[in-house]
């Protein structure tokens, strides 16, 4: 019996934020790189990722479910950024953008956001970006 103990929530070892350099190009007062923090989205919150990117279109009279990857995988991102506040309306207004998906696609350069979205796949979990995919089609 004491080994169910172990799944209980007070005894589950929490999620660690990450530190990881995304780009060299955001740097501090003294010239270094900062780190961005990111964070392992629990189920729960890839649930409802996953219903936001789906969309319910009609199609030959009838309703049918369309899951968008692409979307999904952005949300996936935006969501496990902890740090740089993407919700900031100062921080989105100074690149010209409404939104946490749209101000790391303005943000970062093609390469950059790359790196970030492995860094994410593999601190959530998920081998890569086709598995990610994969799984929410399943």
């Amino acid at each position: 019996m004491s080994s169910l103990k172990a799944f209980f929530a007070q005894n589950v070892q929490q999620n660690d934020i990450i530190e990881f350099v995304v780009s060299d190009r955001f740097k501090d007062e003294n010239g270094k790189p900062i780190p961005w923090k990111l964070r392992a989205l629990s189920e729960a919150e890839n649930a409802e990722i996953r219903k936001a990117a789906t969309k319910k279109i009609k199609s030959g009279g009838q309703f049918v479910y369309q899951f968008d990857p692409e979307e999904y995988a952005a949300k996936v991102v935006a969501a496990s950024v902890v740090f740089p506040d993407l919700k900031n309306a100062e921080l989105q207004k100074s690149y010209g953008v409404i939104g946490e998906v749209e101000l790391l696609q303005r943000m970062l350069l093609a390469g950059e956001y790359t790196k970030l979205m492995r860094k994410v796949q593999e601190i959530n979990g998920f081998e890569d970006i086709q598995e990610l995919v994969d799984e929410v089609k399943n």
